[in-house]
């Protein structure tokens, strides 16, 4: 099995709709500032649950927040 990191674009998207802090995104779907930011380090992959939530936060889709990549 080849190895897939998936990335993503949470950090980018939370500053352009109105630089909501961490906390806020954290508050708004029910976990930690930490948690947060640990899913924008790229240091923690969340569940698809918290990806869609994050995702309605963000009133954007999944797909333009998490992808993978191929490590090289």
């Amino acid at each position: 099995m080849k190895d897939i990191q998936v990335k993503n674009n949470v950090k980018v998207r939370r500053i352009e709709i109105g630089n909501l802090t961490q906390g806020d995104i954290a508050k708004l779907i029910g976990v930690t500032r930490q948690t947060m930011n640990l899913i924008e380090a790229q240091k923690y992959n969340p569940t698809i649950k918290v990806c869609l939530l994050i995702a309605a936060a963000l009133d954007t889709s999944i797909e333009k927040l998490f992808w993978m990549e191929e490590e090289v």
